[in-house]
């Protein structure tokens, strides 16, 4: 069996990830072995008696920044168990999350996520040790731990052996560029609403050929803008 997949969270709130990383498909790539969730307390690095890791903005301002002493120590111990792994900043500054780059970064060694807090971290920390900087929507939270949470989820699904049906992920949203067609399950009828007689037909090309159709008006419907990537691709 190959390693497993090492992912380290640094955070101000550990108690955030414990729930989450004990269930569903988290838990299962823990359980497994595919992935190894490591959480750090940013704290821990911190040298003075009250464990202080934020101080006031130089220049004045409002809201607090992250000192860099405590969480460059950090990035550097969660460096030493994956010294390959890109160290990640989750903030709304940065590129936006994909399944590509979820795909390019489950195929690697490890990842280190670095969960920002307050008004944001050092500029110093940033442009020394941090590597990719990710984004997961044009919106601000409260802090880093909710995005890296998603990051994390993304990519433990794609390891190998996480999934029952591994095949399950070649028709998923954004695989092909494309939105997931329409899914139906029993009972035929619902209050009404019936299930498209061609899912009954036993007929698999019809059947995939159903599907692509209604992946294609999903997205013109919903994501245009992913057609119109892929048309500049051409």
């Amino acid at each position: 069996m190959s390693d497993p997949f090492g992912i380290d969270i640094l955070t101000l709130f550990p108690g955030f990830f414990r729930g989450p990383l004990r269930e569903s498909i988290l838990g299962r790539g823990r359980e497994s072995g595919a992935a190894d969730i490591r959480v750090t307390d940013i704290r821990d690095f911190a040298r003075d008696r009250h464990r202080k890791t934020d101080d006031s903005p130089y220049g004045g301002g409002a809201g607090m920044v992250m000192k860099p002493g405590p969480l460059v120590r950090a990035l550097e111990y969660a460096s030493e168990a994956t010294p390959t792994a890109p160290r990640i900043l989750l903030t709304p500054q940065g590129d936006p999350l994909d399944q590509s780059r979820v795909e390019s970064l489950a195929g690697g060694d490890g990842v280190i996520l670095a969960c920002g807090r307050y008004e944001g971290v050092d500029q110093r920390v940033r442009d020394g040790w941090i590597d990719q900087e990710i984004s997961i929507g044009d919106f601000v939270l409260s802090g880093g731990e909710p995005a890296a949470l998603v990051l994390v989820d993304a990519i433990v699904r794609l390891l190998p052996g996480v999934l029952g049906n591994r095949s399950s992920l070649d028709e998923e949203s954004f695989s092909d560029g494309r939105l997931e067609y329409p899914h139906y399950t029993r009972p035929r009828n619902f209050r009404g609403r019936e299930v498209p007689d061609v899912l009954l037909s036993g007929d698999h090309g019809r059947i995939a050929e159903w599907r692509r159709e209604q992946a294609l008006e999903r997205t013109k419907e919903r994501r245009p803008d992913l057609l119109e990537d892929e048309e500049q691709d051409e």
